[in-house]
């Protein structure tokens, strides 16, 4: 599946392909823009539409050879307002010197100098051109070239370079964006050959629920057990439940005489109290005077 009009070495291994369909970056949608025709392979009985993975990867090195083309890695901005796409921006401009914009993106960046976030890339790369149309459309007022992930139902106007590929799916986003900061990193010469492993994890660039990761981190923090309840007892000084079992007779001992006390007689404390016709008998009439 590796495309004719590249050199070998541009040419993608087992593991890439492999790699691609496990993410599932062939798997379009159910509509089919006349731009994406070029790049589908077949629709299958259910309507979906399959794209080719030759042209993918044809177009990731393609993308790749623009964005080292560029002398300053920060004049690349990478943009992506869907939630499965941020973490993956992010971490491709964390790798390869881009510029971020994770999130809404501002309206003004490129064209209203007095905003706060104003940018002048020379290259802008975006995940899906329909979430990210205000992005686009700034860039065609300035004349930046724009690389998008497009789907087989995606607008390519405005649009460069497309990289067909699944632009819906978690894995297959952070799948393409990982090949495509690796492969700059290879054109680069960060990594050293194309034989030699990227120590980076593709999971890196998969996006992560955070209620999932907060109910995970629930799960991991248990209670004390028995072996840590007691050695907290010995460190703090406290008898544990064994050795309140096990007193001294001495103990046991002084805890009965205080049972088998005797109790105090009760006519001794009624013989120094005053007759109750005392407390019933009138009391003095006062003298006038």
């Amino acid at each position: 599946m590796a495309p004719a009009n590249l050199p070998s070495i541009f040419n993608a291994t087992s593991g890439d392909i492999e790699q691609l369909l496990a993410a599932q970056c062939h798997i379009g949608s159910k509509n089919l823009q006349v731009q994406m025709q070029p790049y589908l392979w077949k629709t299958r009985a259910d309507g979906i539409n399959v794209l080719n993975i030759g042209k993918t990867w044809e177009k990731i090195v393609l993308a790749a050879r623009i964005i080292v083309a560029i002398d300053n890695p920060s004049d690349v901005c990478v943009i992506s307002a869907r939630p499965y796409g941020q973490r993956a921006v992010l971490k491709f401009a964390a790798h390869t010197g881009a510029q971020a914009i994770a999130g809404r993106f501002t309206p003004g960046s490129f064209t209203n100098y007095i905003t706060r976030s104003f940018k002048e890339p020379r290259l802008i790369i975006v995940t899906d051109p329909r979430t990210d149309a205000q992005a686009i459309k700034e860039a065609s007022y300035v004349n930046i070239p724009v690389i998008a992930l497009c789907d087989t139902d995606s607008p390519t106007e405005f649009v460069d370079v497309a990289i067909p590929t699944n632009n819906k799916g978690r894995h297959a986003i952070g799948a393409v964006w990982w090949m495509l900061a690796r492969e700059v990193l290879r054109l680069r010469g960060t990594i050293y050959n194309r034989e030699t492993p990227w120590d980076v994890m593709v999971d890196l660039y998969f996006y992560r629920d955070p209620e999932a990761e907060a109910e995970e981190k629930i799960e991991e923090e248990k209670l004390p057990g028995v072996e840590e309840e007691g050695v907290a007892a010995i460190e703090s000084g406290f008898p544990t439940t064994g050795e309140w079992e096990a007193a001294p007779a001495g103990f046991a001992a002084t805890t009965t005489e205080w049972s088998e006390a005797p109790a105090a007689p009760a006519a001794t404390w009624d013989a120094t109290a005053p007759p109750t016709a005392e407390w019933g008998a009138e009391a003095p009439k006062e003298t006038s005077w």
